[in-house]
């Protein structure tokens, strides 16, 4: 094996050491963000639907079941949800599979529930619930898939104008990172850090990715004032959990 190839392979390894650093340490943050949209979502349609066809029973199931996994005892949280997939009505069923795939995560089964929120994504008619799916998937697969496997799920999500576009861009930014594309991911970075609708915690955690790169060396100092200059800007208001 030449000198050039091995040295490529420590700093592949070296790149991806830092990437799983990173992402245990902020990843949790991108998933919880994902998963507090799913719960806003659950209050504002299970109301709407709870309302337009008095689906009561199966709003006291889905939330039963939400105390229920809160409280640890997940295999009857997973039961109940299970059951209210197979036979609830109205949006309850999708919140029910949302949540069980969401447990799956928890368990430790990541490729379990990406496949899950694949699903999802694949049968979901209302479009907000339908990226929001891919986006808790591609979140899920970072440091597992490569960049043309998350970009798959959310190229089109990340884009301006989508309400998610920020969590698709950090994702796939991520993902670009592990896979050594220094300046794509810088680019995604930038792009959340620069647009003036970021969420608060979203852009400082962010421009803590810019900075790592730029101590790591992976960027020009020079090429980064765009990202400095986001970075410095004053607080946005804060907008809707779905942003």
């Amino acid at each position: 094996m030449s000198n050039d190839n091995i040295f490529r392979e420590v700093d592949e390894e070296l790149r991806s050491d830092r990437m799983r650093r990173l992402w245990r340490q902020f990843g949790p943050f991108v998933i919880g963000g994902a998963i507090a949209v799913v719960l806003v979502v659950a209050v504002n349609e299970g109301w709407t639907w709870w309302r337009s066809s008095n689906a009561a029973s199966s709003s006291d199931r889905l939330y039963a079941a939400f105390e229920l996994a809160d409280g640890g005892d997940i295999d009857a949280a997973r039961t109940a949800l299970d059951e209210l997939v197979a036979n609830g009505s109205g949006g309850y069923p999708t919140l029910a599979r949302f949540r069980s795939a969401g447990l799956l995560a928890e368990s430790g089964d990541t490729a379990g529930a990406a496949a899950a929120y694949d699903t999802l994504a694949n049968s979901e008619s209302n479009p907000l619930l339908r990226e929001l799916a891919l986006v808790l998937a591609a979140s899920l697969l970072v440091d597992t898939a490569t960049p043309a496997e998350v970009e798959s799920r959310v190229a089109g999500i990340a884009v301006e104008g989508n309400p998610l576009r920020n969590a698709a861009r950090e994702v796939i930014g991520l993902a670009q990172y592990r896979a050594g594309d220094i300046g794509a991911a810088q680019a995604a970075f930038e792009a959340i850090v620069n647009d003036p609708m970021t969420q608060n915690n979203q852009r400082q955690r962010v421009s803590f990715y810019l900075a790592q790169l730029l101590a790591e060396g992976a960027i020009d100092p020079e090429a980064a004032a765009p990202a400095e200059e986001g970075e410095a800007a004053p607080a946005q208001e804060e907008v809707p959990a779905a942003e």
